[in-house]
């Protein structure tokens, strides 16, 4: 892969794209995102969720929607998943869900990564895969230093674990592009059709990128 089929695959600044190559290219590697298929879906999706390889890590506001993130302390915590979907919890669902029970944790834990890794249990899981899956490697506390998986290396494996977490290259071999971009921005196939936030752009990207890819 070129710098210039990169950029194709993901609508990336050229600049950007070579910054980027050689972490993709590793991710890929490890992760068995080696089909034309599987490379497109990957790098569509990375493409559209770091705004064309700009953003590995999440603007901040706070929007709407990042203040989610944060836990509201004058309203009540659920002590269980159970009960974090009870209407009582609606305000700090999100924030329980993420793992983000101090106060700044909405912003410190921000998305970081190639696939925006979000929260302060997504931040530890991913250090806890990675060091597992890679012992060799000096992999860094993601829980104490989220700002790393902003860079390049990490920010790519990341995604690539993301990927194998959820099985997401069986997906991409059945050629359900619209299921593997569920996977991505849910977490879960869903039975809608081009519900995926940003489906369009991710679309449009998978197209560029299974023209560009050899």
């Amino acid at each position: 892969m070129t710098p210039l089929i990169l950029s194709r695959c993901t609508g990336a600044r050229i600049d950007r794209a070579e910054r980027c190559l050689p972490a993709l290219l590793q991710a890929m590697a490890l992760y068995g995102i080696d089909t034309k298929p599987r490379q497109a879906m990957f790098l569509a999706n990375i493409g559209h969720e770091t705004g064309g390889l700009k953003w590995l890590s999440e603007i901040w506001g706070p929007t709407p929607a990042q203040r989610r993130y944060e836990r509201d302390f004058a309203k009540p915590w659920p002590r269980s998943v159970a009960e974090s979907k009870l209407p009582e919890f609606a305000v700090n669902r999100l924030a329980y869900t993420l793992g983000n029970t101090a106060a700044g944790d909405g912003e410190f834990f921000k998305g970081h990564a190639m696939l925006q890794t979000t929260g302060r249990y997504n931040h530890a899981i991913t250090r806890d895969r990675l060091r597992a899956r890679f012992p060799h490697m000096d992999i860094p506390d993601f829980e104490l230093e989220p700002d790393k998986l902003a860079e390049p290396q990490w920010a790519a494996l990341a995604a690539g674990e993301y990927v194998a977490m959820k099985d997401a290259n069986s997906i991409a071999d059945a050629g359900d592009f619209d299921g593997y971009c569920d996977l991505i921005n849910k977490g879960r196939k869903t039975i809608a059709l081009g519900d995926t936030n940003g489906y369009a752009d991710r679309a449009i990207l998978f197209a560029a990128g299974m023209a560009a890819l050899p």
